[in-house]
């Protein structure tokens, strides 16, 4: 039998070039760093023709401040949709950590941790009961978190009935600096943890679980632990996000965490992550939320009509996530 082409060339094995197997398993984040770039160079282009100056360390710092709470809810939406489940209750544990957070800080260091760390408490065990529900009752990810994003909404209103609370100075000064756009330190450190998380063994079941469930039960992953973790990471994300909204806005709302429920989906996809499971990068799903405020920015600074900011704003989501699932086959079979 003359030996396959695909896997031979003049008798001897064929291996691909090392950086195309890299650029294969990392289509959907290349795409989102292109995406990025072009998203700035626009951004850039309007902004000068507008205000007849570059943007400055102001707009950088808000930009970067206003993209962190969404960053981490889409997060917290990569783990979870990995594992071919969805986290509709994101919102809810962002406005419920949002109120917590509003209400409870104290002007002490002490109150402080100790309260952020309720927080990220009270957002692990959203994430339990979102996985318990799934993994042990074995309902549907979309029916479970829909009834829980209700439930969690509900507490947050009863903790804080009306916008107000205040955050600490120092606190906000820790996550949303207006100094200088700090927060990127943050960016770099969810990275290093993504890395040690892919490597680590709740992550490489993880996605075993979203690419065969099967198999990966076969190969001895721990199928029911390793979901329930990823809903209980999903929550401590989404906790987070509510800390770093409450620390911008200096204030809590139990109602404003209601646009990261669908704005961390959009932005996980846009960072590559693919709805069908096993297949995302963390990293990519951070590109994906600042292409997002980037996509709010332009169409701010373009003087579009804010009665049409919303259908512009979805058209172009949609034809950015359209054209990364499309780019990203081409490449992948291309590779």
């Amino acid at each position: 039998m003359p030996p396959d082409p695909a896997i031979t060339v003049a008798g001897r094995p064929f291996r691909r070039p090392r950086w195309k197997l890299l650029l294969a398993q990392n289509v959907g984040l290349a795409l989102a760093v292109v995406m990025l770039i072009l998203s700035l160079v626009i951004y850039c282009v309007i902004y000068v023709a507008a205000q007849h100056r570059l943007p400055g360390n102001f707009e950088l710092t808000s930009t970067v401040n206003t993209t962190m709470p969404l960053a981490f809810a889409s997060i917290a939406q990569t783990i979870v949709v990995l594992t071919r489940g969805i986290d509709l209750s994101v919102g809810g544990v962002v406005d419920l950590s949002n109120a917590v957070a509003a209400v409870k800080l104290g002007d002490s260091l002490g109150s402080e941790i100790l309260w952020s760390l309720v927080v990220l408490v009270i957002g692990a065990t959203c994430g339990l009961v979102n996985g318990l529900l799934v993994t042990l009752g074995r309902l549907q990810p979309i029916l479970v978190t829909l009834a829980t994003l209700s439930i969690y909404q509900g507490i947050a209103i009863r903790v804080l009935p009306q916008p107000g609370g205040q955050i600490p100075q120092n606190y906000t000064d820790a996550f949303a600096s207006i100094t200088g756009p700090w927060s990127l330190l943050y960016v770099i450190i969810v990275g290093v943890l993504w890395w040690a998380f892919r490597r680590s063994s709740l992550g490489v079941g993880v996605f075993a679980i979203g690419n065969d469930e099967t198999a990966a039960s076969a190969n001895g992953v721990a199928v029911r632990r390793a979901r329930i973790l990823a809903y209980v990471l999903g929550g401590v994300f989404s906790a987070i996000s509510g800390l770093f909204l409450a620390a911008s806005a200096t204030a809590g709302d139990a109602t404003t965490g209601n646009t990261y429920t669908l704005t961390s989906i959009v932005a996980a996809v846009l960072g590559g992550v693919s709805l069908f499971g096993g297949r995302g990068n963390g990293v990519g799903a951070i590109l994906g939320a600042f292409i997002s405020t980037m996509i709010v920015n332009i169409l701010f600074f373009a003087h579009i009509n804010p009665l049409y900011q919303s259908f512009y704003e979805g058209l172009f989501l949609v034809l950015a996530v359209v054209l990364v699932g499309s780019v990203g086959r081409l490449m992948r079979k291309a590779m």
